[in-house]
């Protein structure tokens, strides 16, 4: 069975670092692009940032500068380290797969296009 299993959530005050921790396992296909996605009461999901089977990344504007995603060689654990938190990334965070996605074609932020899915941790900033 696939499983994405995220942790380190938890409750922060601003300006403070979390490191969420994705364990995935069970996808035969590999996964070409994961990425991480949150979602905030009352919000749609959206993609924060995406790494691929390269390494190469990609970020959203509003976490620019302040995250970091990446994952380790056999792509088991994807890892997103956030600094300079602030009270708008509050949400849940989810970690996402797809065998088959490409970087380049401009799909990477959208939640459809992600096939695996993790459960989600909350990350609460005050």
């Amino acid at each position: 069975d696939v499983q994405l299993v995220e942790s380190g959530g938890g409750s922060v005050q601003a300006g403070g670092s979390l490191r969420l921790s994705c364990e995935v396992s069970g996808i035969t296909e590999g996964t070409n692009c994961m990425a991480w996605f949150r979602q905030a009461p009352g919000k749609s999901r959206e993609g924060v940032p995406v790494i691929d089977d390269n390494g190469v990344t990609t970020y959203a504007d509003s976490v620019k500068g302040r995250f970091t995603i990446s994952s380790d060689n056999a792509k088991n654990n994807l890892y997103l380290q956030m600094n300079n938190l602030k009270p708008e990334d509050t949400a849940i965070y989810y970690c996402a797969a797809d065998p088959r996605l490409s970087l380049y074609g401009g799909g990477w932020s959208r939640p459809r296009e992600y096939t695996y899915w993790g459960q989600g941790t909350q990350v609460t900033v005050s």
